[in-house]
Parts: structure tokens; sequence; C-alpha cells
């Protein structure tokens, strides 16, 4: 078993991408090769990202990608925010993707307080 799949966090960035995708197919054609391209692309990388830093040798390396999956869980909640405000998505959607990610950058930026490896 590799190191990232221990981490609830990384589990819950599963589910991220899970509910990105279910938004993402749902979609107006209007939209489906840019917000939601970029909504599978940005949800994508958060997971990814719990993924390589895990992998690091250094804290230092470990948490710089830890940030960046953290900034991607950010880029998840813009894109569902937008969708929100336009009506592509219902109220219950994106209730549940912007807790989630929520949750992911609480534990995200709590991992990134630690002086070891995850």
């Amino acid at each position: 078993m590799f190191r990232f799949e221990r981490l609830h966090v990384w589990r819950k960035a599963l589910e991220v991408y899970d509910l990105a995708d279910q938004i993402a197919d749902r979609l107006p054609e209007k939209y489906r090769f840019s917000i939601a391209d970029q909504l599978r692309r940005a949800a994508l990388s958060v997971s990814s990202n719990i993924a390589e830093g895990s992998g690091r040798e250094t804290v230092k390396e470990c948490g710089h990608f830890f940030t960046i999956a953290k900034s991607s869980a950010f880029e998840v909640v813009s894109i569902v925010t937008i969708c929100q405000r336009r009506g592509l998505i219902t109220a219950d959607a994106y209730q549940e993707i912007y807790r989630v990610s929520e949750e992911i950058c609480k534990m995200l930026s709590a991992l990134g307080r630690h002086k070891e490896k995850p």
C-alpha cells in the first residue's frame, strides 16, 4: 500500500473528484469543453498532488505539493460557485462539493503544520 492511500484527506479528494465529475457530466453542452473540463482537471489535481507530496523526501517538498492540492480545491470551489450563480447546478450539489472541499483544505492545513511527513 502506498503512503497516500492511508491518508483520509486523499480519500476525501477522490470524493471531490467524483462529485466534480458528476457535476461536469450534467452541465449543458455549451460548457462541456470549458467549465466541465477545467472542473475535472482542478478536482483531479487535488488527489494527484496529495499523492505526489506524500512520496517526496522532505517535509518541505511534501508541504509544497499539499499547498498545490489546497489551491486546486480552491479552484474547484471557484468553478462550482460560478456554476451555481449561473443556475447550472443545484444548491445541494454546490453545498456538498463545497463542504468536502472545505474539509480537504482544513486537513491539508493541519498536515502542513506538522513537522514530519504523514
